[in-house]
């Protein structure tokens, strides 16, 4: 990386974080029935950031599979015109998935218990509520 790049990559990300207000907390974390209602609505997509092996255990048919360490060739498969919610089964990945994002121009957030949350609130007839 030569070094007006990386100079330029470190002013975005100190821009992005002096720009931090903590009133911007409420954008940052979706919970899950928010969720709910924002994907009913066409106003969000999910990102799941897990690994293929985790994915291959327990796929999530409505969300976009992309694993964080392959964000960066991927970014061209994001929509810009949605907020980003990015799920991984307790929260660090998604954490460091909605800042890359954030920090690449997208509106993003993380969602609140993560998987493991959404799996257990959409079991049984609950998942009838997402409209696919």
């Amino acid at each position: 990386m030569n070094k007006n790049k990386k100079r330029k990559d470190m002013e975005n990300i100190d821009k992005i974080v002096g720009d931090f207000k903590l009133s911007d907390m409420d954008n940052l974390i979706t919970d899950i029935e928010t969720f709910i209602e924002k994907f009913n609505n066409d106003e969000v997509v999910l990102l799941d950031v897990r690994m293929p092996f985790e994915t291959k255990l327990w796929s999530m048919k409505f969300a976009l599979e992309i694993p964080y360490n392959e964000l960066p060739n991927n970014l061209d498969k994001l929509p810009k015109d949605k907020t980003i919610v990015c799920i991984c089964p307790n929260g660090p990945r998604s954490i460091m998935a909605r800042e890359y994002l954030r920090f690449n121009g997208f509106k993003s957030s993380m969602l609140k218990g993560g998987s493991n949350e959404l799996i257990a609130t959409l079991k049984g007839g609950k998942a009838k509520e997402l409209n696919f």
